[in-house]
């Protein structure tokens, strides 16, 4: 069932395997204080929903802000995941290798900083992706 659905986000969840699938929005730094809004409505949907599971598509994302800005906004956003009952986060990767070795980064700073309290996998493919969360 689509939760919500707008120029950002689309929301996408199956109360059968309890996993919200989302499309990771483009990061544009005009449209920031959007996407940042956005992603909060994300963070809520999930925490009302009691979602344990959820499937970030990074895999189309186009990314036009800095680096320090996209490492600020993951850390912020798993901060905020962590505040939640999410137990398992499958992140599809992006087709650029420049834009994944970044990813990769920000990743390695969120579990050192101790932000991730759910376990944290990336997939090349939609399918894999699904295949771990509904383990």
């Amino acid at each position: 069932m689509i939760l919500l659905q707008n120029s950002v986000l689309k929301l996408e969840y199956n109360p059968a395997t309890d996993i919200l699938q989302v499309r990771y929005p483009d990061l544009q730094s005009m449209h920031l204080s959007e996407i940042k809004h956005n992603l909060n409505i994300m963070v809520d949907t999930i925490r009302n929903y009691d979602v344990r599971k959820l499937l970030l598509d990074a895999s189309h994302t186009n990314i036009e802000i800095n680096d320090e800005e996209n490492r600020a906004m993951s850390m912020e956003l798993a901060a905020q995941l962590s505040k939640t009952r999410l137990i398992k986060l499958a992140r599809i990767q992006p087709a650029s290798k420049d834009r994944e070795v970044k990813a990769q980064e920000n990743i390695e700073v969120l579990q050192r900083s101790g932000l991730i309290s759910y376990e944290l996998r990336s997939f090349t493919n939609h399918r894999e992706a699904l295949a771990w969360l509904e383990e």
